[in-house]
């Protein structure tokens, strides 16, 4: 039963939801506490880049069928659900939210849940961790690009030029110095794994509060119903199991083996909270981005509840395979 209740994370999300809710930040203290998420959130890309291991790139970099697959459903079968769900009425799902259902599509992938559920259900872990660190790197380009397309397309607005250099400034500038320094430092980091929990889910709860507290200034509240919100909880729940579905059986089409198609179910199928949360408040600068970051705070537990049973399926019946092929003991 404990699967299906929310993770510590989660409650700590929904807390700092409330909070702003309830004492939202305004005036001088929001630049300060603006400048300190910045700060944060650098230091978490920094950390990543630290602690990833060249011999993990170049080892993930020869499998790149595999690589492929998973940012083919990343970058273009999650932007072509996106766009089909444009076509859902204004009344039935708010413009507002569907711009950041439409944020959320064009994402990269997470890097710790996707490579946590492979190596729960015996997948290919080095490819996951390659793959899932190569969508965030190209989802620095990738997500402003897209961004850029889709909404200019559907009238949604556009990614400006100064847009996608707080998004270098922000995350890939200090992802490249900790990857400059990976040589000096990542030993020592990746001995230190809690280390880069605290500050990842630290800086995503500073740009929650942070956003979610110029939202309500704003009225976010007043805006959506209880109707809203469930009709996009139930468009990303059906969202979600497209692409596992085609994730899933897709992998088993062209010819990838089980360990291989773990990888590309978990990494092609997740959209991350820890990127996209900085990339909106860096992208939609000035306007709204609590209504933005909403759907990315509600596919994020959705996706964590599907994987974890999907994980656990997977392992079972691995280990009922395994068993199978255990020789039975000869009788005496």
């Amino acid at each position: 039963m404990r699967r299906y209740l929310p993770d510590t994370f989660t409650i700590l999300l929904l807390a700092t939801v409330l909070l702003a809710s309830v004492l939202p930040i305004h005036g001088e203290p929001t630049v300060w506490f603006g400048l300190a998420t910045k700060v944060a959130v650098g230091m978490v890309f920094f950390l990543h880049g630290a602690r990833l291991s060249r011999d993990v790139v170049i080892a993930g970099i020869l499998h790149w069928r595999l690589h492929l697959t998973i940012l083919a459903s990343t970058f273009v079968l999650f932007p072509l659900i996106g766009l089909a769900i444009g076509f859902v009425p204004d009344s039935v799902l708010p413009q507002s939210l569907y711009t950041g259902l439409l944020f959320l599509c064009v994402l990269p992938s997470t890097v710790q849940s996707s490579i946590a559920f492979t190596s729960m259900a015996g997948g290919n872990v080095p490819a996951a961790i390659c793959s899932a660190s190569a969508s965030n790197i190209f989802g620095m380009f990738l997500t402003p690009l897209l961004v850029g397309l889709l909404f200019s397309a559907g009238g949604h607005g556009t990614v400006t030029l100064d847009a996608v250099k707080q998004i270098l400034l922000q995350l890939l500038a200090p992802f490249v110095i900790g990857q400059m320094l990976q040589p000096l430092i990542g030993n020592w980091i990746r001995a230190r794994k809690g280390l880069l929990a605290p500050v990842d889910r630290g800086s995503i709860l500073m740009v929650v509060y942070l956003a979610f507290s110029q939202a309500v200034t704003s009225g976010l509240w007043q805006t959506f119903s209880l109707t809203d919100l469930g009709v996009l909880v139930v468009i990303e729940i059906v969202m979600l199991a497209v692409v596992l579905a085609v994730t899933m059986y897709g992998s088993r089409l062209l010819g990838f083996d089980k360990a291989d198609e773990i990888a590309i179910t978990f990494c092609g199928s997740k959209k991350s909270l820890a990127s996209g949360v900085p990339m909106a408040s860096a992208i939609f600068a000035g306007q709204n981005i609590g209504a933005i970051v909403l759907p990315v705070m509600l596919f994020h537990q959705i996706q964590l509840m599907a994987c974890a049973v999907i994980a656990q399926r997977y392992a079972a019946k691995k280990a009922a395979a395994t068993a199978s092929t255990v020789p039975a003991p000869a009788q005496s």
